[in-house]
């Protein structure tokens, strides 16, 4: 017994884990636009409504030091930055899919209810 005790705490943690960074408002909306290719900031402004740039810029960091997107400057003139998924945030986006289909068939109707 005091192994699955043990297995199932690892697994809350490594859950814990996961949505200290995709449980955060936005997170998964700006994995899942940068998963159709590099963009620019203002490419994933437009991509994620609503979003602020302050927010968009804090967040596009913490993404970047969880590992799940990198930066790149272009050198200009003009100076340019896009923001593409790393291997481990190209890893997400079929559980980002699965999780939706699973979110529009289980809590969509309890929302709107």
């Amino acid at each position: 017994m005091a192994g699955a005790e043990q297995n199932a705490h690892m697994c809350d943690a490594s859950v814990t884990l996961a949505f200290s960074v995709l449980g955060k408002r936005w997170n998964g909306m700006i994995v899942s636009a940068v998963g159709d290719g590099a963009a620019t900031f203002v490419a994933l402004r437009r991509a994620v409504p609503g979003i602020s740039d302050t927010v968009l810029s804090d967040r596009l960091a913490e993404l970047g030091q969880a590992g799940l997107v990198d930066r790149t400057v272009e050198p200009g003139p003009p100076v340019a930055v896009s923001y593409a998924l790393t291997d481990s945030g190209r890893g997400l986006l079929p559980i980002l899919d699965q999780l939706g289909k699973w979110a529009s068939a289980n809590l969509q109707a309890r929302i709107g209810s």
